[in-house]
């Protein structure tokens, strides 16, 4: 039993009291200097106190899970966009000037060593190797925060791309390079648009944005973006060396991507504002 001193007072134990999920989301609230509850655009302080009171009705993490969905309905149609936009663009042959040239590039700087290298570099982010990598973050990045939002915020950003993989080649369904000019092992679905690329970018994309978080020193926050860039760019780059997609392809993936991505941080961030303003607490 626990004992008091003789003025009621709880005793000293010498450690910190524990942080539980919604008082460590308050505390998550900047990246180095920036406080993401701080809104500069009249258009954005407008959206956050809208957001702040629906938190204060319904809840925070409630209100983070229908802006998700929101916003993967917002990817869908902006893929389909995407999609008319590179579909007549196409048809007057402008994205032909830079695909056959790259990939000729390409194929005269391989080598069966480096062509092997490649291969297994791109398989990291491909269908088993990268839904490895998301749960390996998201266990660690959960356990450590104690919190359900990277849970929400990976599962969130998965299922987007995901979706957005699927319907950009399901719409433009375009052919990938010739099998002859492929390293295999082949692959034989639609081309558009790179689905390794496009999954790359918002899965590591939101694994840097969590990691950034919880870093304090500057030179740690640098060195998670430059590999996590690196990492995306060089994904990208390998789908092309192999003959697996056009770099037009490649070059969609990293746009619809990056726009995925910032619909993300987005709904984090109104997610955190109605935290800071008093919206109820979340589970944890």
């Amino acid at each position: 039993m626990e004992q008091h001193h003789a003025d009621g007072r709880p005793p000293v134990t010498g450690r910190a009291p524990a942080i539980g999920g919604a008082e460590r989301e308050r505390v998550d609230r900047t990246v180095g200097d920036v406080d993401l509850t701080r809104w500069r655009t009249r258009a954005g302080r407008t959206i956050a106190d809208s957001w702040a009171a629906l938190g204060r009705r319904f809840g925070a993490l409630p209100l983070l899970l229908v802006t998700l969905l929101v916003g993967i309905g917002i990817a869908a149609v902006a893929t389909w966009v995407a999609s008319e936009v590179y579909d007549a663009v196409r048809e007057s042959d402008d994205v032909a000037v830079l695909d056959r040239p790259v990939l000729d590039w390409m194929i005269a700087h391989r080598t069966p060593a480096l062509d092997q290298g490649v291969t297994w570099w791109t398989d990291i982010a491909g269908t088993i190797g990268m839904p490895i990598v998301a749960v390996l973050f998201l266990v660690g990045l959960t356990i450590q925060r104690r919190a359900w939002t990277p849970l929400v915020l990976l599962v969130a950003a998965s299922a987007g791309s995901l979706a957005m993989t699927i319907a950009g080649k399901d719409l433009i369904g375009r052919a990938r390079p010739p099998l002859s000019d492929a390293v295999p092992p082949f692959e034989h679905s639609p081309s558009f648009p790179s689905g390794h690329t496009l999954n790359a970018t918002v899965v590591v994309g939101t694994i840097v944005y969590l990691l950034l978080l919880r870093q304090s020193r500057v030179v740690t926050r640098v060195w998670t973006i430059v590999v996590g860039t690196l990492f995306v760019l060089s994904v990208g780059v390998s789908r092309v060396f192999l003959g697996h997609h056009w770099t037009t392809d490649v070059l969609a993936a990293w746009a619809l991507g990056l726009a995925w991505l910032a619909l993300v941080v987005t709904a984090h961030r109104l997610y955190l504002t109605a935290l800071h303003r008093g919206a109820e607490p979340t589970p944890s």
